[in-house]
Formats: structure tokens, C-alpha cells, sequence
């Protein structure tokens, strides 16, 4: 039996344009947290809003009736 939380993260990606280039990009982002670097935060703040930003794309809806364009 799969989980209420299971359940509500898999409609949310299936909605997505992009949900396995989100996992990825959510997935490397965490990582990045433990691995020290050059200049903190730079990549932490880059990669979180790449992600923000993936994680906003939607699926386009599709076009119902209407005329369609020459």
C-alpha cells in the first residue's frame, strides 16, 4: 500500500513538464548541501532556484475547438 505522501508527490510530478529533470536537479541540489566548495552558497543558491524554476513549468494545456490558425 503506497503512502498518502507517495500519493500527492506523484500528482504532482505527473502534472510537470519536466518531472524527472526536477528529481534530478532536487537530487543534486541536496547533495551540494553536504560537499564543501570554493564560495559557499553560490551553487546552493543557483541550484535551489533551478529548481524552484522547474518545479513551476507546468504541462501546456491542450487547445479545445475554436478555428484553428492558417
Amino acid at each position: 500500500m503506497k503512502g498518502p505522501v507517495t500519493a500527492l508527490v506523484r500528482r504532482y510530478a505527473g502534472r510537470l513538464r519536466y518531472p524527472r529533470l526536477l528529481l534530478l536537479t532536487a537530487l543534486l541540489f541536496g547533495f551540494d548541501l553536504f560537499v564543501p566548495d570554493v564560495i559557499p552558497l553560490a551553487d546552493e543558491i543557483l541550484l535551489g532556484l533551478g529548481t524552484v524554476l522547474l518545479a513551476s513549468l507546468r504541462k501546456r494545456r491542450a487547445q479545445t475547438g475554436g478555428a484553428e490558425a492558417p
